[in-house]
């Protein structure tokens, strides 16, 4: 069902909007057709608890590159657990593609290879599993990267998706403060030093006055997987952009 939003209208809003507003009003707007993407990394249970407030059974999108931590896989289930998630669903690489990466990198992909090896793990699982949705939500915030301090807190992606981040405005101690009221566990490694957490063969703690993703391909050009940025977010110049048909020139 093709979506009519005027997004210019909705961002103004929602930049004076609670999360659970904006969340509430994606669910009410998208579903069936809506997911959540999480990582279930250091901030996941801020997000994930808001949803669990409001509707349970949103699918829940989890990228299972085989290489995670086994405290975030424990962490995972404790969250689900926790806050009755009863919609988890786990994604995975096409094998043969990965063997064949795995093979051609003596093992070692995510050293000699990170860009393939995360949109093997990742972004091809991701994308094709968006195709039975309108739109997604993430929680992303501005003031993690560069990248993201110009998100929109909805956005529509070439393709007539959608994607919401209703955390655009949360700091990191935003985050810390909503996990404490409402008594949410932390991440094991979070005491460690990782700030932010992906792969474990990627995935370092974060050193004194650092940034939180700093340990984010630590010594590498790179700080996005791509899952953020594989789509191309449709312009308003691009919505605009009149049709081109045989009446133009005549």
């Amino acid at each position: 069902m093709a979506h009519q939003l005027d997004l210019e209208k909705l961002n103004a809003e929602f930049e004076t909007k609670n999360p659970q507003e904006i969340i509430a009003w994606a669910v009410a707007e998208f579903s069936p057709r809506f997911a959540l993407t999480s990582s279930f990394g250091p901030e996941s249970g801020t997000l994930l608890h808001m949803v669990s407030q409001i509707q349970r059974d949103l699918p829940v999108l989890f990228l299972e590159t085989g290489y995670h931590f086994p405290e975030t896989l424990a962490y995972k289930d404790q969250l689900v657990k926790l806050l009755g998630l009863t919609k988890v669903i786990d994604l995975r690489a096409d094998s043969g593609k990965k063997a064949a990466l795995v093979a051609k990198h003596d093992g070692v992909p995510y050293e000699k290879d990170p860009d393939s090896c995360c949109h093997i793990n990742k972004v091809e699982p991701l994308d094709k599993v968006l195709k039975n949705y309108d739109a997604w939500m993430s929680g992303i915030r501005r003031r993690q990267t560069d990248f993201r301090k110009s998100i929109r807190i909805v956005e529509e992606y070439e393709g007539e998706m959608y994607k919401v981040s209703p955390l655009s405005n949360f700091t990191s101690r935003d985050s810390w403060w909503y996990l404490k009221e409402h008594k949410i566990p932390q991440h094991p490694l979070y005491e460690k030093g990782y700030l932010s957490i992906g792969c474990w063969p990627c995935t370092r703690p974060v050193q004194a006055g650092d940034d939180e993703r700093s340990g984010r391909w630590a010594g590498k050009a790179k700080s996005e997987c791509g899952i953020h940025t594989f789509k191309e977010v449709k312009t308003k110049e691009k919505a605009e952009e009149p049709s081109k048909d045989s009446s133009s020139n005549i």
